[in-house]
C-alpha cells in the first residue's frame, strides 16, 4: 500500500516549537541539497508530516472540468464546533430523561428455573442447558457412527435410561443416552 504524506504549516505555535521545527527543516533543506540533482527550488517554510493512507486523498477524477488540481481538492475535511457548550448546556444534553435508561416492565420468572428473563425471549440459563445436552447427544451420535458424514438419512429419536421405543420409532436411527431424561428435554 502506498503511502502519502500530510503537510500541515503551523502558524500559531509557540516561539520554541517553531524555531525547533524551523532549526530541523533548514537541515532537512541542506542534507536534500547534496541528493538531488539540479537547480536548488525555493526555500519552503517549515512543515509537520504524517503519514496516512491514500484512501483520503483521491483526487475527484472528472473529464468535464480543465482545471489543474488544487491542493484543497484531495483534503479530508470536518466540521469544528464555533463555539464550546458551557457545562450547564452539556449536563442538561447528557441527563436529558430521553437519554437515561429506560426502566423494564417487560420481565417475567422463567417458568422452569425461576430465573428474571424478558418476555417472549428464550432464558438464557435454560437455552445453555439445552446446548450442553445437545453436545452431549451429538457426541454420543459421533461416538456411534464413527463420524459425521457415516450418518443414516432417517430421522433420529433420543431414547434415556429406562424408555423403549415405540411403534412409530420403527426405521428410525435411535440414541440412547446412559443417564436419565431431563425434566425441560421434552418426548416427542
Amino acid at each position: 500500500m502506498a503511502s502519502v504524506w500530510f503537510l500541515v504549516t503551523c502558524p500559531m505555535a509557540g516561539r520554541g516549537l517553531l524555531g525547533r521545527l524551523h532549526h530541523c527543516w533548514e537541515r532537512l533543506e541542506r542534507n536534500l541539497l547534496f541528493l538531488l540533482p539540479g537547480p536548488p527550488s525555493p526555500p519552503c517554510g517549515p512543515a509537520l508530516a504524517v503519514e496516512g493512507p491514500t484512501v483520503f486523498l483521491q483526487p475527484p477524477v472528472s473529464s468535464e472540468s480543465s482545471e489543474t488540481p488544487s491542493i484543497f481538492d484531495s483534503t479530508f475535511w470536518m466540521a469544528a464546533p464555533k463555539n464550546r457548550r458551557s457545562i450547564e448546556v452539556n449536563r442538561c444534553r447528557r441527563r436529558n430523561p430521553r437519554n437515561l435508561i429506560k426502566v423494564k416492565d417487560n420481565i417475567e420468572v422463567c417458568p422452569e428455573c425461576d430465573r428474571p428473563k424478558l418476555k417472549q425471549v428464550l432464558c438464557g440459563y435454560c437455552y445453555e442447558k439445552v446446548r450442553q445436552e445437545t453436545v452431549q447427544i451429538r457426541m454420543q451420535i459421533g461416538r456411534e457412527e464413527g463420524g459425521p458424514f457415516k450418518a443414516p438419512a432417517v430421522e433420529t429419536v433420543v431414547l434415556y435410561q429406562g424408555e423403549e421405543p415405540s411403534e412409530q420409532d420403527q426405521g428410525k436411527r435411535i440414541i440412547k443416552q446412559d443417564r436419565k431424561r431431563p425434566s425441560w428435554f421434552a418426548k416427542n
